[in-house]
């Protein structure tokens, strides 16, 4: 069914086939029908309780709408790229299945609110999802530094040996890492969980709707108070984007050591074989593809990030449809942050550190206890730079 067939009254045309597909956002908003299904809920039992809708009305529009749930899940139904966005698909579907009762769930709301709040329910999901991922690859990390929590390994500045440091304190910065990430997706959630639903279009509605009760039954923690704001800031996603490319970040440090680690010149770590692969030609090969996939994907999110920050630098208010491409990016850090999560957690649990490497004799090598002689010397009522000085020649000396 062309979009315009909805709408005809003001076209008299329907639209063309190469635009629609080209304007249509079913495969990436498709995926927020479980959010899309939840306020359509949640607004028309608001509808009802303000004596805007019948009961009855009510009561069909739910059981069409839950019954529309389970044909998405269970594969029975799939939303069609010609409906435009998942919002239409979804009224398109339910009108089919009760009849023109179907048509009255829009109500006092347009898809600029209806977008804005599926995108915010989206959000609460997704942040949960990936705060879960952070305290699982935490978890395997702390399971890491009890193991081998005796192991002492160089630690480094400027990828030259430094100073001696446990394996455990080296591993629980990034827990420290991974802590922080958690609290810049808190705390965005924190701002992101206020409803927008009520501003409509742009202007809010005439009907005597209750947008605080449907905040309430969402499980938000208030409004959205100004209508334009409510249908035309993304910041919420920004915020999420931007906490997801510092998280990737951290993570793409973490994989570069093992990549350097699982090296035949360093040789610290046996990657597990579930996530290495081999050479197509090199017999001997064990390549840490899985490490260096996730330290590649860091460009992805950081693109993300960017796109929609270029998106959204020069539109006017309120909303303009620009503003469709905010989904792609979100979804796909999204999915890439916490698939890079899980990999990890399972890839730690793993790995083993090779002892052989830090013995007494190796762990010599690089003169890695130089700091302690000048301390040493500092102790014994030298000034500090005279003691440094000391130090480095006889470090020359025995070089």
């Amino acid at each position: 069914m062309s979009t315009n067939s909805l709408w005809a009254g003001r076209f008299t045309e329907p639209i063309d086939d190469l635009t629609l597909r080209f304007t249509s956002s079913v495969a990436e908003d498709g995926q927020l029908y479980r959010e899309d299904i939840a306020g359509s809920l949640a607004h028309a039992a608001m509808l009802v309780r303000q004596q805007i809708l019948t009961t009855e009305e009510g009561e069909q529009i739910a059981a069409g709408l839950n019954a529309i749930l389970g044909e998405i899940e269970s594969g029975a139904w799939t939303p069609s790229w010609r409906d435009e966005d998942i919002h239409m698909a979804i009224e398109s579907r339910l009108t089919a299945q009760i009849g023109p009762t179907g048509g009255k769930l829009h109500t006092a709301r347009s898809r600029n609110d209806q977008v804005a709040l599926d995108e915010r329910l989206w959000l609460r999901r997704a942040v949960g999802d990936i705060r879960a991922a952070l305290a699982e690859l935490q978890s395997a990390l702390v399971d890491r530094a009890e193991a081998y929590r005796d192991l002492v390994l160089p630690g480094y500045t400027h990828l030259q040996r430094a100073q001696p440091v446990l394996l455990g304190h080296h591993l629980l910065a990034y827990v420290e890492m991974l802590s922080r990430d958690d609290g810049r997706f808190a705390d965005g959630e924190r701002r992101n969980n206020r409803s927008p639903l009520g501003a409509a279009a742009l202007a809010g509605t005439p009907f005597p709707i209750d947008r605080a009760h449907v905040a309430d039954a969402l499980g938000f923690d208030g409004i959205v108070e100004n209508s334009m704001d409510a249908v035309s800031d993304r910041d919420g996603l920004l915020e999420f984007l931007s906490a997801a490319a510092i998280s990737m970040m951290h993570l793409s440090r973490m994989c570069e050591e093992l990549v350097l680690w699982s090296t035949t010149e360093f040789n610290f770590v046996r990657l597990p074989d579930a996530f290495t692969t081999g050479s197509s030609i090199m017999p001997q090969k064990k390549n840490p593809d899985v490490a260096e996939l996730i330290r590649g994907k860091v460009g992805r999110v950081y693109g993300s990030l960017i796109g929609l920050l270029t998106t959204m630098k020069g539109l006017p208010l309120a909303y303009n449809r620009d503003m469709q491409e905010d989904k792609g990016p979100a979804l796909d850090a999204a999915r890439t942050l916490t698939d890079s999560l899980r990999i990890l957690a399972a890839m730690w649990r793993r790995t083993e550190f090779n002892r052989d490497r830090f013995t007494t004799a190796d762990m010599g090598a690089g003169y890695l206890t130089a700091t302690e002689i000048a301390d040493y010397l500092v102790r014994r009522g030298l000034p500090f730079r005279d003691a440094h000085h000391v130090t480095g020649r006889a470090v020359a000396l025995a070089q």
